[in-house]
């Protein structure tokens, strides 16, 4: 099976019959094969959510042509939807500021074949990281910040970002507040990484403050960013059992390995369109 026919299929709609039915009849109908096949109904908000991931190789119709025909099917539905292929891969983009661990293991796992994306660029407030970037030969773009600057900046940041036509933006510890229009030009494109399983301690020093709450478990969540901080639609989360043995330094190495793997995660969901957002939530197959 060729990665050029793989296409996915994401959808949401009020709830009602029929959906499943209609979906499938019409993949079936011009020689699609489903492979796989996810659905959610969410009775709180009579909600429907679903994913269809699908080979397209006896396709009796162009693609063009298959948007079309979803696009009249999910009408008559309300449905919100969204077709890719997997022969068209999303370009990615890394924030990053001084802190290297996140940017290491995205561009080893990328490397290793693990993230189906390209690497258009690394973009920090610091030129410190270049090395690594060169290291894995991706361009590495540096925009130092002050508050005098930061709008002027973040507006040759937004400039690259159009000429490298990224899709989606990671940020890997990246120690910038993005303005809200920033924001607002990339919905539920930008994945955060923060430092807790829930932002119990935020602001400066994070791991200073749990060792002095004696916390029992380290943790961390990746989320969509919005205009609220820290707040957006959570993707992935982990935990990492400490006790009182542990010192702020065991505190700060647990932290970074279990960062590395949420953010991982989210961002590999999220390449592989396995997420659907709902209001706060998100809906992960």
């Amino acid at each position: 099976m060729s990665a050029s026919s793989l296409a996915t299929l994401l959808l949401s709609c009020p709830d009602r019959k029929g959906l499943v039915a209609a979906m499938a009849r019409l993949l079936y109908e011009h020689g699609a094969n489903i492979l796989a096949a996810q659905q959610h109904a969410d009775a709180p908000s009579k909600m429907f959510f679903q994913r269809i991931h699908f080979d397209t190789a006896e396709l009796d119709l162009s693609r063009e042509a298959l948007a079309d025909l979803l696009r009249i099917e999910c009408g008559r539905f309300a449905m919100r939807w969204r077709l890719t292929w997997a022969d068209r891969p999303q370009r990615l983009a890394i924030f990053v500021s001084r802190f290297e661990h996140c940017l290491y293991d995205l561009l080893i796992r990328h490397r290793l074949g693990e993230l189906r994306c390209e690497l258009a660029c690394v973009v920090s407030n610091h030129p410190d990281l270049a090395p690594v970037a060169a290291q894995f030969g991706v361009p590495y773009h540096a925009f130092p910040i002050t508050p005098e600057t930061k709008l002027e900046q973040e507006k040759q940041t937004l400039a690259l970002l159009e000429r490298e036509r990224v899709d989606v933006v990671v940020l890997a510890r990246y120690m910038q507040v993005l303005s809200d229009g920033f924001v607002a030009r990339w919905p539920e494109r930008i994945i955060n990484i923060h430092h807790g399983f829930l932002p119990a301690f935020s602001g400066a020093r994070p791991y200073h403050q749990a060792s002095e709450r004696g916390v029992k478990l380290i943790g961390a969540t990746a989320h969509y960013a919005t205009s609220e901080l820290d707040c957006g639609p959570i993707i992935a989360q982990d935990v990492e059992p400490c006790s009182h043995r542990d010192t702020v330094e065991d505190l700060v190495r647990k932290g970074r390995d279990v960062e590395r793997v949420v953010l991982a995660r989210a961002v590999r969901w999220h390449l592989e369109d396995r997420i659907l957002v709902h209001g706060r939530r998100t809906i992960v197959f």
